[in-house]
This record gives structure tokens, C-alpha cells and sequence, in this order.
């Protein structure tokens, strides 16, 4: 595993942003984790975040794209922090751009904010987490309905590593259904694998029964051939 997963691992939970407990998902699974970037919230969190998101993107899609959109709202300080970061540590500009929740019929009008999407132009959608995949089927109408353009990858901050609507991951089904490369900054296996009985702060945050739990809800929701963390 590559030294900038480590940080991100830990970085996210002195964010607050991975949590372990009992939460339900958008999708209405009941999960022992939970990844919530709404709690990144200063600065110098946000910088560090597009910094993590921009060495994904550039690691695994390269930067030969023209526009990061990311859905409202979350999306929206993820596609700034992320452009900001690809500008500052690569010299390359990628336009952003996000939609709004309804639509503005003055001033600067229409459903998106940021920069247009124009025909020819290719796109990667950014996103915090995919479960199952549901809120991809919102957001690719919304980029298609702007002109002539090729949305060509998606980003998430964590792959859950779960299935999406049938027997496959999410992310495999999203590649699959709409022809879009997909990656992640890290999946939970990596996040397991970091954390199992390791101490971090002096605490070990994933022990023998938060494991076990873990391996439960795979065992459930995980994808059944190569994609489970308890194999």
C-alpha cells in the first residue's frame, strides 16, 4: 500500500470523517462504518483532501480531461479543493463545475454553477462515497443534457467494496452500465488492513469484534467472489 493511502486512513479519522459504530447508509444498509466528508471543515482540511483526490485522479485516469464536476452539495468544495490541488502540485488547469439541487431562473441562471460544460468536453465526476451506486444515475443525465460530452471516470474518496444493485461491486457496475473508469483514494479493504489491531493514538481502532462485525456485513452486502474482506 503506497505511503499516501496510509496518511489519508488517518487522516480521515482525525477528521472524524471514518466513523465505526451502527449507522445506516443512503442505500439503507446497516453498516458498522461510515465515511462522511461533510465533517472535513477548515482549510487546511480541504487542501489536504484535494491534494489526496488529485494523486488519485492523476495516478489512475491522468489529467488529459477538461472538467471535474462534482453533485451538489458535497460535491461541490470537493471539485474546488481537487481543480485547486491538480493546478498546484501538476500545472494543469481542469475547469469545475457542479449542479444545483433546483434551478436558478436569474442571474446567473440555469441548474449548474462553476465552469459550462461545452461540447467535446470530457468529464470525471467526483463524489465522496458509492454504496450502490444509486446517486450516479442522478448525476449523469444532468452532464449529459449540457451537449455533446463524454463524462470518462468517476473518484470517490473510499470504495466500500460492496455490491451495487445485482452481484457485482458498485463501482464494477458503474463501469459496466455506463462506460466510466472508476477509482478510489482507498478501498475499505486497505482500510482494514492499515487498521486491524494496529495502534494508532494509542488506541487500536479496529480489534477482534469490530472485525468481526465488519466481516459480518460483507458477508451480507460484500461482493461474493474476490471481493469480500474476510476472505
Amino acid at each position: 500500500m503506497e505511503d499516501y493511502k496510509r496518511e489519508f486512513i488517518e487522516f480521515m479519522i482525525d477528521c472524524q470523517v471514518l466513523k465505526f459504530g451502527d449507522f445506516v447508509t443512503k442505500s439503507g444498509r446497516k453498516t458498522p462504518f461510515f465515511v462522511n466528508t461533510g465533517f472535513y471543515r477548515t482549510g487546511a482540511q480541504l487542501r489536504k483532501l484535494g491534494e489526496y483526490y488529485a494523486r488519485a485522479i492523476h495516478d489512475h485516469f491522468g489529467l488529459a480531461f477538461d472538467v471535474l464536476f462534482g453533485p451538489a452539495y458535497k460535491g461541490i468544495p470537493l471539485t474546488v479543493a481537487t481543480t485547486i490541488a491538480i493546478s498546484e502540485h501538476y500545472g494543469k488547469e481542469i475547469r469545475y463545475c457542479s449542479n444545483r439541487k433546483e434551478i436558478k431562473d436569474h442571474g446567473d441562471k440555469g441548474i449548474l454553477l462553476g465552469s459550462p460544460i461545452q461540447d467535446g468536453d470530457q468529464v470525471v465526476i467526483i463524489e465522496d462515497v458509492t454504496t450502490a451506486g444509486t446517486s450516479i444515475q442522478e448525476t449523469l443525465p444532468i452532464i449529459k443534457a449540457q451537449g455533446d460530452v463524454k463524462p470518462v471516470g468517476l473518484v470517490v474518496s473510499v470504495d466500500r467494496m460492496e455490491r451495487g444493485q445485482g452481484e457485482k461491486s458498485a463501482l464494477k457496475e458503474i463501469e459496466e452500465r455506463y462506460g466510466l473508469k472508476t477509482t478510489a483514494i482507498v478501498t475499505m479493504e486497505e482500510v482494514v488492513e492499515h487498521l486491524y489491531q494496529r495502534p494508532y493514538q494509542g488506541k487500536v481502532i479496529i480489534d477482534d469484534a469490530l472485525k468481526a462485525a465488519i466481516d459480518a456485513y460483507y458477508e451480507q452486502y460484500g461482493v461474493k467472489q474476490g471481493g469480500d474482506l474476510h476472505e
